[in-house]
This record gives structure tokens, sequence and C-alpha cells, in this order.
């Protein structure tokens, strides 16, 4: 449908409500447009200044902060989608940033490539998913926006600039983990490897014993991850490996990925969090059967089903990312918490690992971390279990997920990113007039 201001093309509609995926955000946006091209885009952010609205893009509305939130001109990026091109070569592939990652996925694997590492939600849209900081798990692999090799944005001034570490390399610093707040990213290249398969082993094991060792299975397997259950001493252990080349694919029977990731991972948890959530009390005794309900399994398969888990189980997030060396303390301390207040916690406690990176706002920034994430099913209450948890986090130097819930402010986080004003003089040159500013900005980066 035809816009009948300024030219562009593109589905339009105004007024909208908006909320996020986990309704922990909402706002009334003035005008909703879904550009098809970078150049409805520029048209998009020239038409929002004339008005004096500000912008943001949107991918899936995964974050459960309100980095993405607007009450100007939210631009939809679904429609700039897929791949451009592939080096294999040079292992690096183009893409257009709206693209959600599990398109992504199966648009590499139909060309022999995989991205080397992925979170365990593919909902997201690739620029989105870069923009916040996204990552998966494994000592030796970095987050997302690590591997962006160059990007093109639409800036304030309607400029289209293509940046690079040889190009406008303090751009492509700030961009590559840009919180949507330097302008909107429409292409990334980002680096890719030679499609792999991966082994599983996932099998229940205890807190203490995964504790005791939790330094050498990181540094023994590819990818670790753990899940304590709160109110038990039980959790589900993670490890997943690259094999040889030739090793046959061995997934997992199609009744047990029926019963283990459909019916217990997210039916019957659905139906358990509406139970704890109406009788609290029950919490602890369903923790104790969710905890041995999932058995020992492994299989074979290609990267990126290993990696990703089907989340249909709406919830709420808090993730901080420590030093390394810090995960033990953080985890005991949160678990004393638990166990002295009377708040019932139903949903597991993640917790992994990554390298370091020389992205300046990533949570890996030059130092190994240590992730650990806490979740409440949507329809309860955060209650004192958030603050508490971010008051550990603050004590142990941890940096918050961009994209998750946190209450910090510019002046804390300007005390654990060392390159955070840095980004500030990138920003104050890009967008001096904030047309790609929100609330959530304001706090986390100052007005």
């Amino acid at each position: 449908m035809a816009d009948s201001v300024g030219g562009a093309t593109g589905r339009v509609v105004r007024s909208v409500d908006w909320s996020n995926w986990s309704g922990t955000e909402s706002a009334k946006l003035a005008r909703v447009a879904t550009p098809r091209s970078e150049a409805e885009v520029v048209d998009e952010v020239r038409r929002a200044a004339s008005r004096g609205l500000r912008v943001k893009a949107i991918g899936a509305g995964h974050s459960f902060t309100g980095v993405a939130v607007t009450d100007g001109v939210q631009l939809r990026l679904g429609a700039l989608t897929g791949v451009t091109s592939i080096d294999s070569t040079r292992g690096e592939a183009t893409v257009r940033a709206g693209t959600p990652l599990h398109v992504l996925n199966e648009e590499l694997a139909a060309f022999g490539c995989a991205l080397p590492n992925l979170g365990d939600i593919d909902r997201q849209s690739l620029a989105g998913a870069i923009g916040t900081g996204t990552h998966g798990t494994g000592l030796r692999l970095t987050g997302l926006a690590a591997g962006v090799r160059a990007l093109r944005i639409v800036l304030a001034d309607c400029s289209v600039v293509e940046c690079s570490p040889t190009r406008d390399p303090e751009l492509f610093q700030a961009a590559r983990l840009g919180l949507g707040a330097l302008g909107v990213v429409t292409e990334i290249t980002v680096a890719v490897v030679p499609a792999f398969l991966l082994h599983a082993v996932e099998r229940p094991e205890s807190l203490s014993d995964v504790l005791a060792h939790a330094d050498v299975s990181a540094e023994a397997n590819d990818h670790f991850e753990f899940y304590w259950f709160p109110h038990t001493d039980r959790v589900l252990t993670k490890r997943n490996n690259r094999v040889p080349e030739g090793t046959a694919s061995r997934p997992l029977p199609a009744w047990r990925e029926k019963l283990d990731d459909d019916l217990l991972s997210n039916r019957f948890f659905e139906v358990t969090n509406r139970v704890a959530t109406r009788l609290p009390r029950s919490t602890r005794a369903i923790n104790a059967v969710a905890s041995r309900a999932l058995s020992e399994r492994q299989y074979t398969d290609s990267s990126h089903k290993v990696f990703v888990t089907a989340r249909e189980v709406r919830f709420m997030e808090s993730e901080w990312a420590f030093p390394r060396a810090s995960l033990s303390d953080v985890l005991l301390e949160l678990r004393q918490w638990v166990e002295r207040h009377d708040e019932r916690i139903s949903f597991p406690v993640e917790c992994r690992v990554a390298a370091a990176d020389d992205v300046w706002l990533s949570t890996a920034y030059e130092r190994q971390s240590c992730y650990v994430a806490i979740h409440k099913y949507h329809r309860q209450q955060r209650g004192a279990y958030f603050d508490a948890f971010e008051a550990i986090a603050v004590n142990h130097g941890g940096r918050p997920h961009w994209g998750k819930i946190h209450t910090r402010d510019a002046d804390y986080l300007r005390g654990v990113y060392p390159r955070f004003d840095d980004f500030l003089a990138v920003r104050d040159r890009v967008d001096p007039e904030r047309r790609f500013g929100n609330p959530y900005l304001e706090r986390v980066l100052g007005p």
C-alpha cells in the first residue's frame, strides 16, 4: 500500500498498540512501517525527522527490556530478509538485517555453511540478536556480535554508511553491538564456517558436583551449560561437541523429541507454571518432579538443531555476565537467597560460559565470562527475586545483558565497560539529536 507522504511504499499502520513477546514492555506507536528495501528505510527516517518523531527498528520483539520501544515510528524489518551472498573462501555471508535466525540457519545449511555458535532461541532477527549481545555457550567461542565483519547502517542524517575494521572503524566498533542507538542496520556481513554436526549429551546431575567440576567441564567441551532447578540440588547439564568429519548424523527419534521437547519442556511445563502461579506452595514439589522428568539422552545432529531449543512457554528473564571465576559464588549466593526467602521459583536458572572478545559493549569485553540467567513465568510478578539477583550481580562486577531485565544506569555501566565513553562519542557524532533514542537508552547511555 502506498503512503501518500514522502513517496515510500510499504504497509503502513497508524496509532498502534504494541507489546513485546514476553509482555514486559508496551507502547503506543505513532506509526508502523514495513520497509522492503534500504531506500525505503532512508525515506522513513527522513519522514520521521520532518515530523519530529523518533525511530526504532524492531525484529521479533524478543528483548525483555525497552531497548526497541518507541512512541514514534516503528520500523518492522521483516521484509528485509535473506542471504545476499556467501563467500566460503573468506568464511563470511552477507545477510539482510531482518532475517530471523531460524531462517538464516536453514539458508546457510543449504550452502553447506553454519554460524559457529548460537544461543538456544532462534526467533530473533539477526540485527536484533547482534544489536543486543546475543551469545551462546563455549569457552573458546564469542557472541554473535564478535563475528560481524562489516555492516550497512542508515544514520540520522539519512546517509547510508558501510563500515568495517578498515572503513569508519570507530562506527564499526560501536555498531557491531549498537543497541539500535546509532541508526538502522540494514545489512550485516558475518563470519560463517563449514556446516558441522554436534554430539549432544544431556543428563541430570547434582548442583554440588557440577559446580565442583565446572571449570573442567567448560574447558573439556566445545559447549557446556547447565540448568539449576531452584528449591532442589538438581541440574540438567548439556555438553555439545563437534564430531570428526564423516561422522553419521544420529538425530533423536521422533517419539523422543516429541516427548522431551514438546510434551515435557513446553506443554507440561506450561501447565506446571500455571499451577505454580495459582498455588505457589506447590512449586517445590513441581520442581522436584520436573528436575527428574528429563532423563539422559545423546544424539548427533546439525549444529543449529542441537543449539536451539523450542521455547513456547512465555517468560521474563534477567541475565548477567561475570568474570568466569565468579560462577560458583554467584550461584551459591542466589541459592542461599532462594532458601531464605518465601518466594517460589518455578523456572530453572541457566548457566553458560563464553570467550573474551573486543566488542565495546559486549558483556564479554576483554574477559572470559560466565553467564547466569534467571526467569519467571510471564503471568507471575517479578517479586523480590529479580532485585535480589541484581544486587548479587552488582556485587560481583556483573554486566547486564542489554536485552534482558535490569535497572542499571549509565553511571554504573560506565564503570564496567572500559570503552563506554568511546561508544557515546560515536553516538554523539552520528545521532546528536537522538533520532534513535528512547527512555531505555536514556537510562543506560545517558541523554
